[in-house]
């Protein structure tokens, strides 16, 4: 079973700046493609940011220039740095890892708790 645990969220002033991180981790093989996502209040899951297999990060058009997304492929680490956040940047930030075997096949996608980002005005 695949455990995913978020950490870094927090309170800040609009124009400030939060990092974000998450691992996962599995008793056995996993190669792991992560992903950011947000849930804001009354509002569905949206996708923010990921590191394809290429190493390639890529964002959702409303986050581009503002967070960036970094990866630990030996630690099964994702980080993501904000910065200039937004009031509407407020929500719960949930990590999103799927495991992969050897050949590739997905055997299991697991979801962490969320951690909260309030930004303030």
């Amino acid at each position: 079973q695949v455990q995913v645990v978020e950490s870094g969220g927090g309170n800040v002033q609009a124009g400030g700046s939060l990092t974000l991180s998450c691992r996962a981790s599995s008793a056995r093989y996993c190669d792991f493609d992560m992903s950011w996502y947000r849930q804001g209040p009354r509002k569905e899951r949206d996708f923010v940011s990921g590191i394809r297999n290429d190493g390639d990060a890529n964002y959702a058009e409303y986050v581009q220039g503002r967070f960036t997304a970094s990866q630990n492929k030996e630690r099964n680490q994702l980080t993501l740095q904000m910065s200039g956040l937004k009031p509407e940047d407020t929500a719960m930030y949930y990590c999103k890892a799927e495991c992969y075997d050897l050949s590739w096949n997905l055997r299991e996608t697991s979801w962490g708790q969320g951690t909260q980002v309030t930004v303030s005005s």
